[in-house]
């Protein structure tokens, strides 16, 4: 592992702004060995693709697999940040709370203490609301 991303990098590479910035950003995923992508750093990027460039949701989701399937890029657990951006994507969810159910399902837990009534589409997840 040469260093964990950081989301500026990100941001830099897949808006090219600035362009002086972007240009190194994509020189050095380009040259990298292995790169740590964190979780934290997946949703602070897709709340910056959303809020600060006004990038569609899906096409949020798609630049956000893209990078996840990066050869440099290594993350913690695939199959849990793909599911994240699935009900993100699908379920129309912000990314955090696709997330927290995506945890959910994967840890076998099978249930989210929240009052985000939105968590009752996903079928394979049970709404604990605080009473």
């Amino acid at each position: 592992m040469s260093a964990v991303l950081d989301t500026n990098v990100l941001v830099r590479h897949l808006t090219a702004d600035p362009p002086d910035q972007a240009a190194r950003a994509t020189a050095y995923l380009a040259g990298a060995d292995e790169l740590l992508l964190s979780d934290i750093v997946v949703a602070e990027l897709v709340y910056a693709l959303e809020t600060v460039y006004r990038v569609e949701r899906a096409r949020v989701a798609e630049l956000l697999r893209a990078v996840i399937a990066f050869p440099a890029i290594a993350v913690l657990d695939e199959v849990l940040l793909l599911r994240a951006l699935e009900l993100y994507e699908l379920e129309k969810l912000d990314f955090v709370t696709s997330y927290l159910a995506a945890g959910a399902e994967r840890s076998g837990v099978g249930a989210v203490a929240s009052f985000y009534q939105s968590l009752e589409r996903i079928e394979t997840v049970q709404l604990i609301e605080p009473r």
